[in-house]
């Protein structure tokens, strides 16, 4: 049985008091969802302060990206290292905002995939095609080139310590919702690419978030799927009622 995850992905949100303030409620929401991973992404400024805030909590931290180098000049860049170093476990990596906005690729999001391994962090790789790729029949290479290239290279012990989010990006802040079958669809094509790149027994492993545009309302139907092992939420991630609203469903 996998366990579900639950992350909160704040995105340009919330300054360092905000954020305190948050967890706090948080941790008096969530309180007895202990079957649930439940991990919270601030921005760079606020992990240090909410990893000290959440360091007795079941709570983990996430950073929001992270660059493949350990060290140098790259302006503006933060490491694996320092991540771990300001108290986080985990890092989303290849975030479509990311991809669509910043350049990223799917060989970069490979080597931040593997610079997260190897400095110790839980990376959460994300995937997802575009509406014009849904609309035109393209989601299953779109989603499969992501994930093939994302984890190339990754040993059977590294792709057990990663977690895949599918995030639809036409879902992503628009108030759409991929319906729960069109879900569950894509994360069994994800569970069936890990199969045949490691083994099925590896790919039963492997958790599979699910995000966009994730809300109290919807969420229950959405992980109530077989190969949806939890939620990447963005906007209702920052509500804490909302996003305990969403940790509770997935622990129903």
């Amino acid at each position: 049985m996998r366990r579900p995850i639950i992350a909160g992905n704040w995105k340009l949100n919330k300054t360092i008091d905000q954020a305190l303030d948050f967890v706090v409620e948080l941790q008096s929401l969530v309180d007895g969802t202990g079957d649930v991973e439940v991990v919270v992404a601030p921005a760079f400024t606020a992990l240090s302060a909410v990893a000290n805030a959440l360091n007795n909590s079941s709570i983990g931290v996430s950073a929001q990206d992270l660059y493949w180098e350990n060290s140098g000049a790259f302006t503006g860049e933060i490491s694996a290292e320092m991540i771990v170093d300001s108290g986080c476990s985990y890092v989303i990596v290849g975030h479509s905002e990311r991809r669509q906005f910043f350049g990223e690729t799917n060989q970069s999001v490979n080597q931040k995939v593997k610079a997260a391994l190897e400095g110790g962090l839980v990376p959460i790789v994300c995937v997802g095609e575009m509406l014009e790729d849904r609309e035109s029949g393209k989601t299953k290479k779109v989603v499969t080139n992501q994930l093939v290239d994302g984890i190339d290279g990754l040993s059977k012990t590294d792709i057990l310590r990663t977690i895949i989010a599918y995030e639809p990006v036409w879902a992503i802040g628009t108030g759409k919702t991929a319906s729960p079958d069109q879900a569950q669809e894509v994360h069994s094509l994800i569970r069936s690419v890990i199969a045949t790149s490691y083994s099925d027994q590896i790919a039963e492993s492997v958790r599979i978030q699910y995000g966009g545009s994730v809300n109290p309302s919807n969420a229950a139907e959405l992980l109530s799927k077989p190969d949806v092992d939890g939620a990447l939420v963005g906007g209702a991630s920052l509500d804490a009622d909302s996003f305990a609203e969403i940790v509770r469903a997935s622990h129903q």
